[in-house]
């Protein structure tokens, strides 16, 4: 089975926490239209263009398939993806969110079973308990938790750190 890197939006590839005149280079400000959003109808985002074929060269030199982990569920490729360059991803549907703050953590588990994964995520250390609990349920299958910064979304840094652990898991050659 190919491994999965999974894309949450808000934090990695949106960093929403960041103040617009300090955001790192190569943000651009969007501003989108969302029907039958809960949200304002207007949303401000902040993308950065290099990001989706920096991913798609990620996952194709892992082998591995990208997949949106993200609230924003099949609007990240109508939305999202032409923004960044990105094809249209498969997307782990989590329904409606409730408020129990591990809601995320039981899909993902059940959508990534058994296969090697590493997911872009900011909210990781929001609950300890919960993200300790979904990795012993991982067992001895590879797992990479990628904290990215939401003042500042995915970075150099991050990237490097992805790769590596990557192809680490894949093993030479």
């Amino acid at each position: 089975m190919r491994p999965l890197v999974l894309l949450d939006v808000d934090g990695p590839l949106n960093p929403f926490a960041a103040k617009p005149d300090a955001l790192p280079d190569g943000y651009r400000e969007h501003r989108l239209r969302l029907s039958r959003w809960r949200r304002k109808p207007q949303l401000r985002l902040w993308l950065n263009p290099t990001h989706g074929p920096r991913l798609s060269k990620l996952a194709e030199r892992a082998g591995a398939d990208l997949v949106w982990a993200t609230t924003w569920e099949h609007r990240a490729n109508s939305q999202l993806a032409p923004l960044l360059g990105l094809p249209e991803l498969p997307v782990i549907y989590f329904g409606e969110p409730v408020l129990d703050p591990v809601w995320k953590y039981p899909t993902v588990a059940r959508y990534a079973h058994g296969r090697t994964l590493l997911w872009f995520d900011d909210d990781f250390d929001l609950y300890p308990r919960a993200r300790d609990e979904f990795l012993a349920g991982r067992g001895d299958t590879p797992t990479e938790l990628v904290r990215v910064n939401p003042r500042t979304g995915l970075g150099e840094s991050d990237f490097e750190h992805a790769e590596s652990w990557l192809a680490g898991v894949r093993g030479p050659g």
